[in-house]
């Protein structure tokens, strides 16, 4: 029934109130109560009741007396507190005041009146604003009221200042202590502003005082005219640059009467300095004049002249005697060393242009060098068709004779005569490697190869070779790709095998074996001849080169020359072990590359049925008639029906008279007239509508023929025709189930 939270006096009264009422209803229940003793009883209780009800409301009246105390104790301690500011205090709730103490009030007299509790802030900005007594505000009032109502509760302090009669002065600081109570505090700062402006009036006295004494002082001299081109104020170094009297430089004395001055006393000997209209034309239109006069005394002056701030302008005299001086001896210096450096350069252009003859000679040279290598190359890359050719007739007209001969005595000539042209081929095969090596557009085309198809191929060359000279050959299998050109590569594993072969004494071992080394394969020729000294391994990888223990007649040097440029191209690196009298180990370090190597293997070896039982009919495509003369009868010798052609047209008619396609067609690259032997193949399958199975017979190495064999599906074979090779890839290109052509891939053999 009473809530705590009101005011004391209200909770009294409340009391007062519960009491009366709880007396009215004993009476009322004593009136119409039956007996005298339920009447007693109800007094009875009705008496403690109310002795409880009077002592709460005792300790309530005594504690509403104590918190009146305290409250007026503090009203009268704020007072006290308000009293003793030394400035003005004021406290706005909800934008009305609330209390402020006496010096507030008095600040401004016309406004004491309105400073009673309720006014409004923005009234009392109002009056402030129109107090007779302000003279003048910062211009932060108004917006310094509106930061202190909207900013955050207990933002910082906002203050302007404004200025009062009398020459006073007042802070006003301003702060929103809650979100309904702004403090407005006044301070004065009257003493600190009369000091400020004291201390500021002396300190622009003594700039004087210092202006005046760096004025007279400068190394310059300075005059100040005014606008009407009077002088106005001037230093002594002025008067002494120019000569000119004290009485002269007064103030007043206009700048035409100067400048007579100096004409008629011939103080200047640059009369169109002393222009008047010259210098007023100057300042109007650019601000400035600049010049450098000299005077009748020997000095160098530089004259400046600037507009100032009032129209008028300023004349500085720069003394630069010493610095003219030094500029015409720089100067003069500057035109000697000029001709030193025009005569320097002149012998430097002339070596420039000796040199530049000399360097368009070796140019020239050069470039006649690279052409007379590349003619070399293109004339080699061109005869070796033309040297080749006869080189493959005799090869096959060697073996025919020497098959047809066995019993007959004149074999050991025919062996004799084979031998000789097996060294005449390889001496042409190393001339035409090492040309195409050395040209200057080399073009090696590396790829993956099939390392072990190589080793494999290259050993089962040379086997007639080391069973001719008694000595063991063997190849350890590997199964791995590198990357390399497979030509290049063939033939640096050939030389390494044929050097090893030659220089092993008979019941000699050669061994062909592959190490790796982490992503690296080494390929190694043991071998247990003869050996290589310490001195000559450094120099058997030259041109012609052979060790001091080399039989005479063992070559021209040329294959380690050859193996070595090829490793160079290649990336590879190429190295030997060898000790005299017991064998050397030639080995070629190689990238490897992951993966299988890919089928068919491009090296078969050789046929092991009788050489007379090939019952096929082959079409050979030769313009050349020796060499189709002697292949025509190598083949009728295996026991072949041979068509000889010597270009595509002839060939398509021997094709047509017998009314079939062949069986395999053996043709040469290069035919009459710009035939070629693709050409032949091309049309041949075309007109018999059989892929028949082909090889190309050529001296034409370039990786485009290989490229386009894979694309037709034909086999090249390089010129001369080594017929160990030949005849087993006969026999296989022609087997039943190659015939198909689903294992016809093409197949550089090599040479």
């Amino acid at each position: 029934m009473i809530n705590p939270d009101d005011p004391l006096n209200l909770q009294v009264q409340k009391q007062a109130k519960i009491i009366e009422a709880l007396v009215r209803r004993a009476n009322r229940q004593h009136e119409i109560g039956s007996t005298a003793y339920s009447a007693f009883q109800s007094a009875i209780a009705l008496q403690g009741q109310i002795w409880a009800k009077t002592r709460d409301l005792e300790r309530t009246t005594n504690e509403l007396e104590s918190v009146r105390y305290d409250r007026e104790r503090t009203r009268k301690s704020l007072t006290d507190a308000l009293a003793s500011m030394e400035g003005g205090f004021a406290l706005f709730t909800d934008g009305k005041l609330e209390v402020c103490n006496d010096l507030f009030r008095t600040l401004l007299p016309d406004l004491s009146r309105q400073l009673a509790p309720g006014l409004e802030i923005e009234l009392y900005f109002d009056a402030l604003r129109n107090s007779r007594y302000l003279v003048s505000t910062d211009g932060r009032m108004s917006t310094s009221l509106t930061e202190a109502q909207r900013g955050p509760v207990g933002a910082m302090v906002l203050s302007f200042v404004i200025e009062l009669t009398e020459d006073r002065w007042f802070q006003i600081n301003m702060q929103r202590t809650s979100s309904d109570n702004i403090v407005i505090l006044q301070t004065e700062i009257t003493g600190i502003v009369r000091q400020n402006r004291s201390e500021k009036e002396n300190l622009i006295d003594k700039q004087a005082l210092y202006l005046q004494a760096v004025f007279e002082n400068m190394s310059a001299g300075i005059c100040t005219f005014s606008q009407d081109g009077e002088v106005m104020m001037h230093n002594t170094r002025f008067r002494e640059l120019l000569g000119l009297p004290y009485t002269l430089l007064q103030k007043g004395t206009g700048l035409q009467q100067v400048l007579d001055f100096i004409s008629v006393n011939a103080l200047v000997l640059d009369s169109a300095a002393l222009n008047v209209n010259l210098w007023r034309e100057r300042l109007a239109h650019q601000g400035r004049l600049r010049r450098r006069i000299r005077h009748a005394g020997g000095r160098v002056l530089d004259l400046h002249a600037h507009v100032l701030p009032d129209q008028g302008f300023l004349v500085e005299l720069k003394d630069v005697t010493l610095e003219s001086r030094a500029t015409e001896m720089l100067e003069k210096r500057v035109d000697e060393r000029t001709l030193e450096l025009t005569q320097a350069n002149k012998r430097l252009t002339a070596q420039y242009e000796a040199q530049a003859r000399v360097e368009e000679e070796l140019r020239l040279a050069k470039e006649r060098a690279e052409a007379a290598v590349s003619s070399k190359t293109r004339f080699l890359a061109a005869a070796s068709h033309d040297l080749l050719q006869p080189i493959n007739a005799a090869k096959l007209l060697i073996s025919t004779l020497k098959e047809t001969t066995k019993d007959n005595p004149v074999s050991g000539t025919v062996d004799r005569l084979q031998g000789s042209f097996t060294s005449i081929e390889e001496l042409l095969h190393a001339l035409l490697d090492i040309s195409r090596l050395d040209s200057t557009d080399t073009a090696l085309t590396p790829s993956d190869v099939c390392l072990g198809t190589l080793m494999q191929g290259v050993v089962e060359d040379q086997a007639p070779l080391a069973a001719r000279k008694k000595v063991q050959l063997d190849v350890v299998p590997v199964s791995a790709l590198v990357r390399s050109d497979q030509r290049y590569l063939m033939r640096s594993i050939q030389n390494l095998v044929v050097n090893a072969i030659q220089y092993t004494p008979e019941g000699g071992r050669v061994l062909l074996g592959c190490r790796r080394r982490g992503d690296k394969i080494v390929l190694e020729v043991w071998d247990t001849g003869i050996g290589i000294s310490p001195k000559d391994q450094k120099r058997i990888f030259d041109e012609f080169t052979r060790a001091d223990n080399v039989p005479i007649g063992s070559g021209m040097g040329l294959g380690l020359s050859i193996v070595d440029r090829t490793c160079r191209h290649l990336g590879h690196k190429v190295s030997v072990r060898s000790k005299r009298g017991v064998g050397s180990i030639f080995s070629i370090e190689m990238d490897l590359v992951k993966g299988q190597p890919q089928e068919p293997t491009t090296y078969l070896a050789p046929a092991g049925a009788n050489e007379a039982d090939m019952d096929l009919i082959v079409l050979v495509v030769e313009n050349d008639e020796d060499v189709l003369f002697a292949t025509t009868q190598k083949l009728e010798l295996w026991g072949a029906s041979v068509l000889p052609a010597a270009s595509t047209e002839e060939a398509l008619g021997l094709i047509r008279d017998i009314g079939m396609p062949p069986d395999i067609i053996l043709a040469d690259y290069q035919l009459d007239n710009g035939d070629t032997g693709v050409n032949a193949i091309r049309q041949v399958r075309s007109e018999t509508k059989t892929k028949v199975p082909a090889i190309m017979i050529t001296a034409d190495r370039s990786p485009d023929l290989v490229r386009t064999g894979a694309q037709m599906g034909f086999t090249v074979l390089t010129k001369p025709v080594q017929l160990s090779r030949l005849r087993p890839l006969i026999d296989w290109k022609t087997r039943p189930q190659n015939r198909s052509g689903a294992g016809m891939k093409a197949v550089y053999a090599g040479e």
